[in-house]
């Protein structure tokens, strides 16, 4: 049995890393995946989107947005949902 990596369909379907469609698709899925982190570090405290939002003086619309897609958020805003909202510590990385 073939069995084919993810890397090599995200190269067969949308190019190879450091073309601009797969680029795109890597911001696309880190976007997905602060979401996904912030919705964990929400659940693990017993937490509703409800109470996060008014920790962090915004609509609970807006959290299920930023978990649903991470992507279009402000630094100050993930700071605060993080910080002030989860009581958490962002560490932001930059790889070059």
């Amino acid at each position: 049995m073939n069995t084919t990596s993810l890397d090599q369909i995200k190269d067969r379907y949308y190019g190879e890393v450091g073309t601009p469609e797969r680029n795109q698709l890597e911001r696309d899925l880190e976007s997905l995946r602060i979401g996904v982190k912030i919705r964990a570090a929400r659940e693990k405290q017993a937490m509703t989107q409800a109470e996060l939002a008014e920790r962090v003086e915004k609509k609970r619309s807006f959290i299920s947005k930023v978990e649903n897609d991470g992507g279009n958020i402000t630094l100050k805003t993930l700071y605060d949902i993080v910080e002030r909202g989860l009581g958490g510590k962002l560490k932001i990385e930059v790889q070059l």
